[in-house]
């Protein structure tokens, strides 16, 4: 079965980064939230190639209108073909796409394609996560203070931290963190499961700690099929995470 999703979703991956450059429709779903045609072409490939692969499992993704059948299925597709829209656009690397099954709330499979950084992302349940087939460990990180975090600027608050380089993709900015390029990588607003259900897998299959904004356990399929924020660090500077962030995450709730 991994062999089979890896297979498609580099397919997929190859047919998104073989648009780019190319002239399409562009479009935004609300302000600040943009897609194109390229993403709705590679949703429905994934649709087609996924379902066929477990027609039983729901289907879950940014780019088709959701079907309350899900919630009746043990498994579902949570998928974003296009993760990192905004670098997509642009012409940037930052993008990936981002494929994950799961069964009875929990990703058992998740996959990214980042194309034109040449990474393909694995992870199976209970048996560890690689990129490019190397396997992956999170960083030895024992202090908050100096941790690397995907930013373009930090606050003044978070002075002590360091920024490294962001990909637009939450998705590949959470897989750093696995790959032991960044210790902390954080949102504090509401998103979508699709968007890091493939790379939480990612990350806690290679060590990491994986919740929401307020420590709170993750949890996929859902009815509104979002979560609040999302934390990914290293062990042992998770629970010091939680505490720099709470108030700040508490007044976006």
């Amino acid at each position: 079965m991994l062999d089979e999703i890896v297979r498609i979703t580099a397919e997929a991956g190859g047919l998104a980064a073989s648009r780019s450059g190319e002239d399409y429709k562009r479009w935004e779903k609300a302000p600040g939230n943009p897609v194109c045609d390229v993403d709705l072409e590679i949703d429905a490939f994934l649709r087609e190639k996924l379902t066929a692969l477990d027609s039983e499992a729901g289907w879950l993704s940014e780019e088709t209108v959701d079907l309350s059948d899900r919630m009746e299925r043990r498994r579902v597709w949570v998928v974003d073909p296009i993760d990192g829209t905004r670098d997509f656009l642009a012409g940037r690397s930052g993008w990936a796409v981002s494929v994950a099954l799961v069964e009875d709330g929990h990703p058992i499979i998740g996959v990214l394609d980042a194309p034109h950084r040449n990474e393909l992302w694995t992870a199976e349940a209970g048996r560890g996560a690689r990129r490019n087939n190397i396997p992956l460990r999170v960083s030895g990180r024992t202090d908050l203070a100096g941790a690397r975090v995907p930013s373009d600027r930090l606050s003044q608050v978070d002075s002590d931290l360091v920024a490294v380089g962001k990909p637009n993709s939450i998705a590949l900015r959470i897989a750093m963190v696995a790959a032991g390029e960044a210790d902390l990588a954080a949102t504090l607003r509401w998103g979508f499961e699709w968007d890091i259900a493939a790379a939480a897998l990612i990350a806690t299959e290679a060590g990491a700690v994986a919740t929401g904004a307020l420590g709170q356990p993750l949890s996929f399929n859902t009815v509104s099929a979002e979560a609040f924020g999302v934390l990914v660090t290293t062990p042992a500077i998770h629970a010091a995470a939680v505490d720099r962030i709470r108030e700040r995450a508490l007044a976006l709730m």
